[in-house]
């Protein structure tokens, strides 16, 4: 499945780029894709609450990492009688696949909508190739359940490196549009509490040398006298 974002037109200044795609229509809030993923109610809730177009990236992230994580796992087990466990591993990679597909959906929609996706676009650039690495690790791995799940594999390496070359393209497009994302953006936090502790220290410090005036200042009362 090839997906392909419209910038070239946008690189040479003609009009506006329209992200383009063979993919299927990006679900809206409430639709549903022809494909969905399988998720666990846990899932589905981080998805229902998190509508961050970065962050909602670094979800389907986490969760295509869980199938892979997932997936070998059970390709280490033996294998046991009572399961199809070739059949299993052929689901499991067809998880991840639709988890791909979901994410290249967001991708799409949050791009057509303007959506601010540039550190989530960074994560996926940044963990897609370690994904990548791991999948051909799995492909080239000696398995005689291979011949189940083979075809899923490289459909998962074709599918997740068009990914990563469209959200390269992606993010490109976006840091001319949004700007370069700062890097010192943890420093620029650590600043912040640094700025907040010291107006802390500094107002107790206040308020201890206006009680050391208001002691050194106090009039004298009788017991203080009889004292």
């Amino acid at each position: 499945m090839k997906w392909t974002l419209a910038l070239a037109a946008a690189c040479l200044g003609i009009g506006t780029a329209v992200a383009v795609s063979t993919w299927n229509p990006a679900p809206v809030e409430g639709t549903q894709s022809s494909k969905r993923a399988a998720l666990s109610d846990e899932e589905e809730d981080k998805l229902r609450e998190e509508q961050d177009p970065a962050r909602r990236i670094e979800l389907y992230l986490a969760f295509a990492r869980d199938r892979l994580s997932q997936f070998e796992i059970f390709r280490e087990k033996p294998d046991d009688p009572q399961y199809n466990t070739g059949k299993y591993l052929d689901e499991m990679m067809g998880q991840y696949i639709a988890l791909d597909d979901e994410l290249k959906d967001w991708i799409e929609y949050q791009y057509d909508r303007g959506g601010d996706m540039r550190a989530g676009l960074t994560k996926l650039i940044e963990v897609g190739p370690q994904q990548l690495e791991q999948l051909r690790h799995i492909q080239q791995a000696s398995d005689p359940r291979a011949s189940v799940y083979g075809h899923s594999v490289q459909d998962a390496i074709d599918n997740l490196t068009d990914t990563i070359d469209g959200g390269t393209k992606a993010l490109a497009e976006q840091i001319k549009k949004f700007g370069q994302l700062k890097k010192d953006e943890k420093a620029d936090a650590r600043a912040e509490k640094e700025r907040v502790k010291e107006a802390e220290k500094r107002e107790k410090e206040e308020k201890k040398l206006q009680k050391k005036e208001r002691k050194q200042n106090k009039v004298p009362t009788d017991a203080d006298q009889e004292n």
